[in-house]
């Protein structure tokens, strides 16, 4: 239960820090935090409670990671639905947050025919840049490929482990900066849903891609590290 609960709040952290930049701040008149800012507050949700209850549940926040720990030997099969069912709870709880403070304010309300509305994913005229299908399927496999790479490196019982949550937040920096005119990233399936269950509409229906992709890059990077990177000897 301990492990689920830090699951839970850390993926609510992510998701309401994360989105929570891109919804109010990031258009901000004139004071904007951009592209750069939003980016910049992903990676710090993660680092932060990477910190905080990492050592609780191992810090996964996203259900693409808890499959890429399983395809890298470092998490069990029998506690994937478990902990996938806590972080979609987490982050619908955070997006609902996020929507009673949206409604707030006078004339808020969210447009479903708009890419990135509510800081939703989407691909093709709801990529924010006009990105295709393949084009965001190929982003989020790849970015979720190398994300996994550097978990499970930063990780590793040979690499210092004080600095892995400076590293796993710093990629999830990057990875933001590479891909938000692309699919206004994704990389997690679990705050892809929690803020497309608000949006309804098309990126509701467009939801599957930031499943399919991410978990399938996390499972090829699982692998990858597993058999390939990892030093197998004895430390």
């Amino acid at each position: 239960m301990r492990k689920l609960l830090a699951e839970f709040f850390g993926t609510y952290w992510l998701v309401f820090g994360g989105c929570g930049s891109a919804i109010f701040a990031a258009g901000y008149p004139t004071l904007g935090i951009g592209f750069v800012g939003v980016a910049l507050a992903f990676g710090l949700t993660v680092l932060t409670m990477a910190y905080a209850v990492g050592h609780i549940s191992g810090g996964h926040f996203n259900p693409a990671v808890s499959f890429g720990l399983w395809a890298g030997g470092r998490f069990s099969a029998k506690e994937l639905i478990p902990y996938i069912i806590t972080q979609c709870a987490g982050a619908i709880a955070a997006a609902g947050t996020l929507f009673i403070i949206w409604s707030g304010k006078t004339g808020n309300i969210i447009d479903n025919t708009k890419a990135g509305a509510f800081a939703s994913n989407g691909f093709g005229a709801f990529s924010p840049d006009g990105y295709s299908l393949p084009s965001a399927f190929i982003a989020e496999f790849v970015l979720t490929l190398f994300f996994i790479l550097v978990i499970l490196g930063a990780t590793d019982k040979f690499a210092n482990g004080k600095f892995a949550g400076i590293a796993i937040g710093l990629a999830l920096t990057l990875i933001h900066l590479i891909s938000i005119p692309i699919t206004n990233t994704s990389v997690n399936p679990a705050r892809s849903l929690s803020q497309a269950l608000f949006v309804g509409g098309e990126p509701l229906s467009q939801v599957w891609l930031f499943w399919v992709a991410p978990i399938l890059g996390a499972i090829v990077g699982g692998f990858i590290y597993k058999n390939l990177l990892q030093d197998h000897s004895e430390a």
